[in-house]
């Protein structure tokens, strides 16, 4: 296996300003076109958390949009990732919302 399709697991939680913004469907959208798995919750009004799963330059690039870029008209206070590990397989066969 490549170094680039070497999976990880990696746990977010994302600090944000939002009005009318739905944070956790526009991270389920954004995962899903990379091929992602896992899950994203909203666990109040600020805050989003989750864990990713997939090859680890797909992972880095949406590390990438929950820290820089989010739901449109959101605006990212801080994005703490954590638990990073190598996976032997996805836990997670998509990436889905969870109440």
């Amino acid at each position: 296996m490549a170094e680039g399709d070497t999976l990880v697991s990696v746990d977010y939680k994302i600090l944000r300003k939002v009005q009318g913004v739905v944070f956790h469907k526009d991270t389920q959208a954004e995962g899903k076109k990379l091929g992602l798995a896992g899950w994203v919750q909203n666990t109040d009004w600020s805050t989003v958390q989750g864990q990713l799963q997939g090859p680890i330059f797909k992972v880095r690039h949406m590390q990438e949009w929950l820290e820089t870029t989010g739901s449109p008209k959101s605006h990212i206070d801080k994005a703490n990732f954590n638990h990073e590990k190598i996976i032997l397989k996805l836990d997670y066969s998509d990436l889905e919302i969870v109440k």
